[in-house]
């Protein structure tokens, strides 16, 4: 039940859809334009780098928000890290599936940004900063950097987690690995075209 609780609250922020919002106030409807994506590389490209900035900004911010709350919530359980990691898969589903909006949303990547930096763990965050922008930097493709972004997030849990960074039971560990492998699976599935596009170097550069 308490799973649920924290899927159900993750996803509610979740569906604050930032550039469909922006979007809409300057007369704009992102998933007509660009890629269609409702996320920050095609905020960048629709709406400039002010609005992709503070698109990126918020989608980081509704993940952290309400992990550290439901964290906070169950601070007394001794399951709070992995509550909290349940709160951020409901955010990054929220996200990626708004029912108002058909299920189109974006591909969760500032969400699982934001997951990192909730997760407290210095580790996952240099990691997650060193694996973004150096692809990104080097190639100019977002896709790349995003996925290697969730790669390492997923490696780096792991690696934390049998090290005793997190300090929980085995089989706490392994749910949590399940869950973040599984939201892992979920963005490089949703980056399927851009992959593509990767391998066959047909995929549009950020600048």
């Amino acid at each position: 039940m308490e799973r649920l609780i924290c899927l159900v609250v993750g996803y509610c922020f979740g569906l604050i859809q930032t550039s469909y919002i922006i979007g809409r106030i300057k007369g704009i409807d992102i998933r007509k334009k660009g890629s269609g994506n409702a996320g920050t590389t095609n905020s960048i490209r629709v709406m400039g780098w002010k609005f992709g900035l503070i698109t990126m900004a918020c989608d980081i911010m509704k993940c952290i928000v309400p992990v550290l709350i439901m964290r906070a919530v169950y601070a007394s359980t001794g399951s709070a890290l992995l509550l909290g990691l349940w709160t951020a898969a409901g955010v990054v589903l929220g996200h990626d599936f708004p029912f108002y909006l058909k299920f189109k949303g974006g591909k969760g990547i500032a969400a699982t940004a934001g997951t990192i930096i909730a997760f407290a763990d210095w580790h996952l965050i240099v990691a997650g900063i060193i694996c973004f922008f150096v692809p990104v930097l080097l190639s100019r493709f977002v896709s790349l950097g995003s996925l290697c972004l969730s790669l390492s997030f997923l490696v780096g849990v792991i690696i934390s987690g049998q090290l005793g960074v997190y300090d929980m039971a085995q089989n706490a560990l392994i749910e949590m690995y399940i869950l973040v492998a599984v939201l892992t699976a979920l963005a490089f599935w949703l980056h399927r075209s851009n992959i593509v596009r990767l391998a066959t170097g047909t995929e549009r550069k950020l600048f």
